[in-house]
């Protein structure tokens, strides 16, 4: 594990602390379980991928990122509501939000404002290691959870996948490599996130998705996370029958995002 995921890792763990005193866990329960069925039940994340695959698209999880540990800040002109619009306005299949504070200048209420100005399901971009957190996502009112797998041990994952299913959200459960690919395969969600970026050294390649596609069975959906910049990083992947992206820098650092995604994918 990096130095930078252990020192995130630990910020989460006292974030989970204070959330939880502030609130109990048998509070939040039961207004993520309310919402899991109400007005504002999750918009099945995984189903609009797949809609958009047999459609003969490429499903774009464009994402709402102001900054990053690596680059700083991504966007100065920053209006979740407005970018979440924008996105939808030009073919993104889903939103992913970041919520994470203290890394990525992400915030619960960028993924509501998010979430209310289109019709697109929204990922809850963020660091999980804890049940709290995945009660937390569903009253917020998010469509779907990132499980980090270079983060959690096998037994939280599936504890913490198993906590999302039950309140009806989707799971994408990111690796880097093929030990934690391993341990991916043995969730029951279908999509399996790579992301292209060594955590050690941060640079990026796209072969490390192509190196792992042999691996992974045919019915899991493959999305592909980092490193898409151009077109021909779209078409390179789309030959190799990798469908489903997740960008996020490229369309921050855009002036228009969404007609950035449009330039990408189209």
């Amino acid at each position: 594990m990096s130095d930078i995921l252990k020192k995130i890792l630990a910020v989460k763990a006292e974030e989970v602390a204070r959330a939880r005193a502030q609130r109990d866990l048998i509070s939040l329960r039961a207004e993520a379980q309310e919402q899991a069925h109400g007005a504002n039940k999750p918009r099945g994340f995984t189903q609009v991928i797949r809609n958009k695959i047999a459609a003969g698209q490429a499903a774009v999880i464009a994402e709402i990122k102001k900054a990053s540990p690596s680059k700083g800040v991504l966007r100065e002109h920053f209006v979740p509501a407005e970018i979440a619009q924008n996105y939808a306005e030009h073919g993104a299949a889903c939103l992913s939000v970041l919520t994470d504070e203290q890394f990525f200048q992400g915030a619960p209420a960028y993924l509501q404002e998010a979430r209310a100005a289109c019709n697109l399901p929204a990922l809850r971009k963020d660091f999980m290691v804890d049940e709290y957190q995945v009660y937390q996502a569903r009253a917020w009112g998010a469509d779907c959870i990132l499980l980090i797998a270079a983060a959690l041990d096998l037994a939280q994952m599936r504890d913490l996948e198993a906590c999302a299913h039950e309140l009806g959200m989707d799971v994408l459960v990111e690796v880097h490599d093929g030990v934690e690919l391993e341990q991916a395969l043995q969730l029951t969600t279908p999509l399996v996130g790579i992301n292209n970026r060594n955590l050690r050294t941060f640079e990026v390649s796209l072969d490390v998705t192509l190196g792992l596609l042999r691996e992974i069975p045919a019915d899991r959906i493959v999305v592909t996370e980092s490193g898409i910049l151009a077109p021909p990083d779209v078409q390179r992947m789309r030959a190799a029958n990798v469908h489903t992206f997740l960008v996020g820098e490229a369309f921050m650092r855009a002036v228009n995002p969404g007609e950035e995604l449009a330039r990408l994918f189209t």
